[in-house]
């Protein structure tokens, strides 16, 4: 999970960008992601409201628990077993992730690590990239993210 450098090791295809046949390229199921959402919305005594699987260009699934305390919004990385938590769906992310709640851990024991928004807002710069494919790399300089959480939640295509 962690680089040498400490940072968080993004994995070749979780930006969402690769050539067909590519080898190692693995997706997150969303039946599995759905599957974990379910649990953990009775775990925190919520309700999903909903699910929806990830769009063309996204590289998440969008998931929303409503509970007493409010609506809680999670991204299911498409490409890695990836959460973050974010106020609201949006199209894409760069800046707008948050903590998750205690409840999430619970995301855990479905294979699935939920990210802080401390390592999702850390700096492109801090992550180990060196599993990235040279078409990631080249989007990377187009797009020129900022965060390692606006890699892992985009929208480029």
């Amino acid at each position: 999970m962690d680089g040498p450098s400490g940072g968080l090791r993004l994995e070749r295809g979780t930006t969402g960008f690769f050539r067909i046949g590519d080898p190692d390229i693995r997706r997150t199921d969303p039946r599995a992601c759905r599957t974990a959402w379910y649990a953990a919305a009775r775990a925190a005594d919520g309700r999903v409201a909903e699910f929806e699987n990830r769009q063309i260009a996204q590289t998440f699934h969008t998931a929303t628990i409503d509970r007493p305390d409010g609506r809680h919004c999670a991204l299911f990385q498409a490409y890695s077993p990836l959460v973050a938590f974010v106020d609201e769906p949006h199209d894409w992310y760069t800046d707008q992730f948050r903590e998750p709640p205690a409840w999430a851990a619970g995301l855990g024991g479905f294979g699935f690590t939920v990210l802080s928004a401390a390592v999702l807002l850390s700096p492109l710069s801090t992550a180990d990239t060196s599993a990235l494919s040279a078409v990631e790399r080249q989007q990377i300089d187009y797009w020129r993210p900022e965060t390692v959480g606006a890699v892992l939640f985009n929208s480029w295509g």
